[in-house]
């Protein structure tokens, strides 16, 4: 198993949902990085199972960056980040471990690791493991914002409802993005949230569960990060983007729609500005071009599947006894993960970017004008 990316500054996450810490190795980071760890807490909260709309495990989350940090700053030495697990029920699991879980990785890990994986919670497979990568991620996202590039998420849609377009015009998507990131609950409209809301309670009062979609806008982009074809703007964000469990399709700018357009309609027209900048009238292909950025706004949509976890009977396999079965699942899990998963989308976005802005421009990007090196 392999558990890193990064070419630049690498992310390496390590544990499991019923072991006794998660963790995040962040290696690559400038010497002299100021981090506010108030942000990364708020950050954290916002992944944090909260309420009757997840899962009953709700654990506190507090993480402990135990090297690569000193004095407020970062070291230049590999940083390493550690949360408790505290509130694990494995005996939920001891029940049903010979029965596959539909929708999980329980078959597929007990293959590859010929049964010496850690079954419990879904092991080193459960979203459990984002929660470390939310710190690597709010880390990167505080270097991007030191140079002016700030990004955030909403619900485009779950459980069947949409929640109302994100603005076109840069400004607006600029404050919109900044209001979103302040929110517990994700979405532009806040009528359409509670209609989520209610899909969701629904769900849940019926043993069962909804997935949804998830919009991202970064603004504040330069033209010119990313690299043809391999290292793309976009195969790299695809690739961390379909790491985050869950995630079951990614699209950039209209994505799937520019099938069903003419050439006239998916190109976006260039004009120059009297300030001598390039830009587009329109963004169908979502700030990229060639795998490589625009300047115009970076947007993509990511789709996120039902919770696998649900409480009706389900038809399985008991693969020791090697004859089919009934699943009746016990213990905590959520009717919908996609309004957590919302910060985790940010983070691994901004992971990508930080290594392609290094890229392009050597390790010392990260610190902005401000920061003496």
């Amino acid at each position: 198993m392999k558990s890193t990316f990064g070419k630049n500054i690498t992310v390496s996450l390590f544990g499991e949902s019923h072991g006794e810490k998660i963790g995040v190795v962040l290696d690559g980071l400038q010497a002299g990085l100021p981090l506010d760890l108030a942000a990364i807490r708020r950050r954290m909260d916002q992944r944090r199972a909260v309420g009757a709309l997840s899962t009953a495990r709700q654990e506190a989350d507090e993480f402990k960056i135990v090297s690569g940090f000193f004095n407020g700053h970062t070291t230049g030495t590999p940083l390493c980040a550690l949360i408790d697990n505290t509130l694990q029920h494995s005996r939920d699991y001891e029940k049903t471990k010979n029965l596959l879980r539909p929708g999980h990785a329980d078959y597929t890990a007990f293959v590859k690791y010929q049964g010496w994986q850690d079954y419990r919670g879904g092991g080193h497979f459960s979203g459990r493991l984002t929660a470390p990568l939310v710190v690597a991620g709010e880390i990167c996202r505080q270097i991007l914002a030191g140079h002016g590039i700030e990004l955030g998420s909403h619900l485009a849609e779950c459980g069947g409802v949409k929640d109302a377009p994100l603005p076109a015009e840069t400004a607006e998507l600029l404050a919109a993005v900044r209001r979103l990131n302040d929110l517990d609950f994700a979405v532009v409209d806040a009528a359409q949230g509670e209609q989520m809301r209610q899909a969701i309670l629904a769900a849940k009062a019926n043993g069962d569960s909804v997935g949804g979609i998830i919009e991202t806008a970064v603004c504040g982009m330069p033209a010119g990060i990313g690299e043809p074809f391999f290292n793309s703007l976009e195969s790299v964000l695809a690739h961390l983007l379909f790491s985050v469990p869950a995630v079951k399709g990614v699209e950039f700018g209209d994505g799937f729609a520019l099938a069903q357009m003419h050439g006239s309609q998916a190109n976006d027209p260039l004009r120059i500005a009297r300030d001598g900048r390039i830009y587009t009238t329109s963004n169908h292909n979502g700030g990229i071009n060639g795998g490589i950025s625009n300047g115009m706004p970076l947007l993509f949509r990511v789709a996120v599947k039902p919770t696998p976890s649900i409480y009706q009977p389900q038809q399985t396999v008991d693969f020791a006894a090697r004859q089919n079965a009934q699943l009746q699942i016990q213990g905590r899990h959520d009717p919908a993960i996609v309004h957590r998963a919302r910060v985790v989308i940010d983070s691994v976005a901004a992971i990508g970017l930080v290594d392609l802005f290094c890229e392009a421009y050597g390790t010392t990007w990260q610190l902005n004008n401000n920061e003496e090196v």
